[in-house]
């Protein structure tokens, strides 16, 4: 049976890169961590100082390496400590969006939320609810092929 196959996708178990703020996101994580959430381990967390800073190389590098799925989280809109870092953020990845489409690779692989530094219990649905939708998807049909 493929890997991709609809019968085998309960089995995937999806790569997840996460770039995650400084101030907001990471810190999201941290609180989920201590508070010990349950969220999926499949995350590898990326630490930006901001998702503004994110450039759009590094997300289509994520996935020609075989990440199934990318997930940015930063600030709330209007509370960025850079002023406007997550309005530029939101505005690169609805155009990345755009063109990992054309390139053939499902726009709901990228995924750009919010979470404060408060939020641990938010930024853990974050990752179970995109966990889920990216096994859902199924393995990214677009990675190269490499040795792990």
């Amino acid at each position: 049976m493929r890997e991709d196959s609809p019968r085998n996708r309960g089995m995937f178990n999806p790569k997840i890169i996460g770039f995650l703020c400084n101030w907001c996101g990471y810190a999201a994580a941290d609180l989920a961590g201590n508070l010990r959430l349950n969220y999926p381990s499949n995350l590898r967390i990326i630490k930006v100082m901001c998702s503004g800073r994110i450039d759009p190389s590094h997300i289509l590098e994520a996935f020609k390496k075989g990440a199934d799925g990318v997930l940015i989280v930063g600030c709330h809109p209007g509370d960025c400590h850079y002023i406007n870092g997550n309005y530029r953020a939101k505005m690169r990845i609805a155009l990345l969006k755009k063109l990992l489409q054309e390139i053939g690779l499902e726009p709901e692989r990228l995924r750009i939320d919010w979470a404060s530094a408060g939020e641990g219990e938010r930024f853990a649905n974050i990752v179970r609810e995109f966990f889920e939708e990216i096994r859902n998807l199924g393995p990214n049909p677009v990675k190269e092929e490499c040795d792990e």
